[in-house]
């Protein structure tokens, strides 16, 4: 099958991951595999089976049609049984060619309930007969794209992400020489958050809970991720007392090393997609404490460690009750957590569906 997957940009971002681990997969399945980005922006890579292309699109109404031109000349040489597209964006550009040209099959994904505003969800709206199928990477987001009219309730359908399994699993050994990079024994206790420096991801809620903790716990925090709010969050680091023991990691590649190092995973999102951070490090078999955003819920298969948003009070006392688990109790929950992702977000099953979708199967 020729597949073309088509997403804004191939950013450090968990859409971004997806589409990659995606095509990947497809590939693998000897499935010919082109992702097209709008931008031209790379900081994830799928292996060299998938080719990827970029539009170069510039956000003027002249870079537009520049990259709506070499799109239709793009789609016309490839072929595609079907095209894949991914976040807002894409997913309208998307929608926009089969006005102009005509291919097999469009199915379109948002990776989050909150794609943008009104403007947002009206394009949606509009051009919603343009795709064959809308799909959202959880329940939740299907749900809220329903209720803001952006998705009429038979054409779109919950695709959960999907999880490379034999790439995320703990490692003892990893574990050791992490900690020795952060100077950590491994008697303190390490949280750790990954994601973008955004509002999406409101770490100023985790910096308020990890500043409440017990002082005597000596607990440690690593943050994975860049973004706009760097700076502003280390300064309320400062201003909380907790900054010597803050680490700021920025862009790191091999996640499953940092997860195997870690204690307990923390994400204090305002709102989420699918939460795949989460079902990385549940894979890792780490103990995960988790704000109810988005998809998170049905990723985490159980509310034990779920708080609301925006409570740094709750999220400090589950952390709490979380770091005071015994080895054993530690233990149950690692593999509960692992054998959660490995029925649910295994990436093999996850792809399979993927291709009856593509197929129209479902």
């Amino acid at each position: 099958m020729k597949i073309v997957m088509m997403i804004t940009g191939l950013g450090m971002g968990g859409a971004e991951t997806q589409v990659c681990n995606l095509a990947n997969s497809l590939a693998n399945l000897d499935h010919d595999v082109t992702i097209v980005s709008l931008v031209n922006i790379q900081e994830v890579f799928p292996h060299d089976r998938v080719k990827v292309l970029t539009l170069n699109m510039e956000k003027t109404p002249s870079g537009f049609i520049k990259a709506y031109l070499k799109c239709r000349k793009i789609i016309k040489k490839l072929k595609p049984d079907v095209i894949h597209s991914h976040m807002v964006h894409a997913n309208i550009f998307a929608r926009l060619l089969r006005l102009s040209m005509v291919f097999p099959r469009l199915i379109c994904t948002a990776h989050n309930t909150n794609e943008g505003g009104r403007g947002r969800m009206l394009a949606y709206r509009l051009t919603d007969s343009l795709a064959d199928i809308t799909t959202n990477v959880s329940q939740e987001g299907v749900d809220a794209f329903v209720q803001a009219n952006a998705a009429k309730k038979e054409r779109i359908i919950c695709m959960y992400n999907g999880i490379d399994t034999e790439k995320f699993v703990f490692s003892s050994e990893k574990r050791v020489s992490i900690r020795y990079q952060l100077q950590l024994n491994d008697n303190t206790p390490l949280l750790m958050a990954i994601g973008r420096l955004t509002f999406a991801k409101d770490y100023p809620n985790l910096l308020q809970a990890f500043s409440m903790l017990n002082a005597n716990l000596n607990a440690h925090l690593a943050i994975i991720g860049d973004g706009p709010l760097k700076n502003d969050l280390i300064k309320l680091s400062q201003e909380l007392g907790v900054s010597e023991r803050v680490h700021w990691l920025g862009i790191q590649k091999n996640i499953p090393e940092w997860l195997s190092a870690c204690d307990i995973f923390v994400l204090s999102s305002e709102w989420e997609g699918f939460g795949l951070v989460v079902a990385e490090a549940m894979a890792c078999g780490r103990v995960v404490v988790a704000t109810d955003a988005g998809g998170v819920k049905e990723v985490m298969g159980s509310s034990e460690f779920l708080v609301p948003i925006k409570d740094s009070d709750r999220l400090m006392q589950k952390i709490s009750t979380a770091l005071g688990l015994s080895t054993n109790e530690r233990e149950i929950i690692s593999a509960s957590n692992h054998a959660q992702v490995l029925s649910h977000f295994a990436l093999p099953v996850i792809t399979q569906r993927w291709l009856s979708l593509y197929e129209g199967k479902i």
